[in-house]
């Protein structure tokens, strides 16, 4: 298949109170302004039928970080070649309060992010890192004014 995936949003937390509607909405943009951009690597975003953004909290987040990567502790996003984003609720409020932002803000930074992973980009080295941060803000800044 080639053409758009449906997006859709799943709140799997309780812990920190999100506005869903309006993150179904950017996620549906985000996903639109991602496949215009030309990937630097073949995508899966392209093939897939369904992305799914999965919010969690830091608890289920850890546990998927350790089975998946042997990683201990929680992590801002997760993403799964098959099309799941799994995101941490409660890591994007703290680092919202660490960099005064919003927690919907990061919530959409790790969205964003997710989104450029299936679509081909990495960040592995330093180089190509720097052209996912550079896309990221570049995405953010189209869809919300804001870096």
């Amino acid at each position: 298949m080639t053409g758009v995936p449906e997006i859709t949003v799943q709140n799997a937390q309780r812990k920190v109170r999100l506005a869903l509607a309006p993150l179904r909405q950017f996620a549906v943009d985000a996903l639109q302004r991602c496949l215009a951009l030309a990937e630097p690597a073949p995508s899966d975003l392209r093939t897939l039928e369904q992305v799914t953004l999965v919010l969690v909290s830091d608890r289920r987040m850890s546990a998927l970080h350790a089975q998946f990567l042997q990683i201990t502790g929680p992590t801002d996003v997760i993403t799964f070649q098959h099309g799941d984003i799994f995101v941490s609720v409660e890591t994007a409020a703290a680092n919202a309060r660490g960099f005064r932002t919003t927690t919907d803000h990061e919530v959409r930074l790790y969205l964003v992010h997710g989104l450029l992973h299936l679509h081909g980009f990495d960040d592995t080295t330093p180089a190509q890192a720097r052209l996912m941060e550079r896309t990221q803000q570049h995405l953010l800044r189209a869809l919300t004014g804001v870096e």
